[in-house]
């Protein structure tokens, strides 16, 4: 299917110096390398020459495919870029840093993360671990290595988050600001977009599939709307972004207008030409699900020297306060307490919101993290 009939708006094309800047004859990583943007992010490193690229992910099926597709490329090609390909956790700081050390990782893209909201919403424990512990362990590992680059892939569901994976990746953006205040060796960048047009558990897979067993196409209101993006897009405003601005910068695109997803629904039908007569139905929202999602926190957002590329201004957490969170959180991931781990996720100045029909949690930040103040490091034990 061509997803750019799909989007309303002109593709976004990129810019060749920002695209190499962090690229060109050095050795670039990148973390759930065999995920939809991961795997789009290898595809485009290997087109500006990297010294080498080091796959790094959980899955060994995503890793040994993503692989395979990369290595029959430089056979056809004749490039002589070294891969190497690791299976790793990113929560295993000790093994992430040692591949940091032994490759002399310049550049590092984290793609990798729990992405799906409703998964998230039902396993709060794993993702907190790993959206938040385990770029806190990469983080922290970029830095000790001396890493120059490091780019967290984040989210539109980081603005004002109704959801456990939004409130997460907007955790995981506040320790990066963290970082880049206390230290200047390693550039921490982050990078927010919608959602990516084909990946795997987005919405269009699910309406081709649905389609294809003759329907109905189920969307979730009549006015939720979506910003959208190509995942070829999405990779290269992670890898520019990475080249733009100083450490601690939250960067957005510019994807035109949001697009209503019974729009979408029906467009879809459209384009495949099928001839049977699809209906669509309204399921509900599901929990944690917004009606609209904003790309920015506040109104102040500047520009940068790429003219699709926004810079957003975003208010920080104190160290000794991020600290005093990160303890209890850790604690009642040991725990396996979900319930305390939203009561933080809510207290905590992420904007994150309990939509109005699920049960709000009444504790304060305060109140649950007072007994875990460390107030001295960022550091994941």
């Amino acid at each position: 299917m061509e997803f750019e009939k799909l989007l309303n708006r002109n593709v976004t094309e990129p810019d060749t110096y920002l695209m190499s800047k962090n690229i060109a004859e050095h050795n670039v990583l990148v973390t759930g390398a065999g995920g939809t943007i991961g795997s789009e992010l290898c595809r485009k490193i290997l087109s500006y020459n990297p010294k080498s690229l080091i796959l790094f992910e959980l899955s060994e099926y995503n890793l040994y495919s993503i692989e395979h597709e990369i290595k029959a490329y430089l056979a056809q090609t004749g490039q002589q870029t070294p891969i190497f390909s690791i299976i790793g956790n990113i929560q295993n700081k000790t093994h992430f840093g040692s591949v940091l050390e032994k490759h002399k990782v310049h550049t590092i893209y984290h793609a990798a993360a729990h992405k799906h909201v409703p998964m998230v919403e039902n396993n709060i424990v794993e993702a907190v671990k790993n959206n938040v512990f385990g770029t806190l362990s990469c983080a922290e590992a970029a830095i000790e290595h001396q890493v120059a680059n490091f780019t967290l892939i984040s989210t539109d569901k980081a603005v004002r988050p109704t959801n456990v994976m939004g409130a997460t990746k907007r955790l995981s953006e506040l320790i990066l600001q963290a970082l880049s205040i206390q230290q200047s060796s390693t550039c921490f960048t982050m990078v927010r977009f919608g959602n990516v047009l084909g990946s795997s558990g987005s919405v269009i897979p699910l309406f081709l599939n649905q389609i294809q067993n003759g329907g109905p196409l189920t969307v979730t209101h009549p006015d939720i709307t979506r910003y959208f993006m190509l995942v070829s897009e999405a990779s290269e405003l992670v890898i520019q972004a990475s080249a733009i601005g100083h450490s601690g910068q939250v960067f957005v695109l510019d994807m035109g207008e949001p697009i209503k997803i019974h729009d979408l629904a029906k467009n879809i039908i459209k384009l495949t030409q099928t001839k049977q007569d699809i209906q669509i139905v309204f399921s509900g929202l599901r929990p944690g699900e917004k009606l609209f999602e904003e790309l920015l926190i506040g109104e102040n957002a500047s520009n940068t020297i790429h003219p699709k590329i926004k810079s957003a201004t975003e208010v920080h957490i104190k160290p000794e306060r991020l600290n005093q969170i990160l303890a209890s959180l850790k604690k009642y991931c040991h725990l396996m307490d979900k319930d305390m781990l939203k009561t933080i996720l809510l207290a905590i100045p992420t904007g994150y919101k309990i939509p109005k029909h699920q049960k709000s949690p009444t504790k304060t930040v305060e109140q649950v993290c007072s007994h875990h103040h460390d107030g001295q490091s960022l550091e994941a034990h």
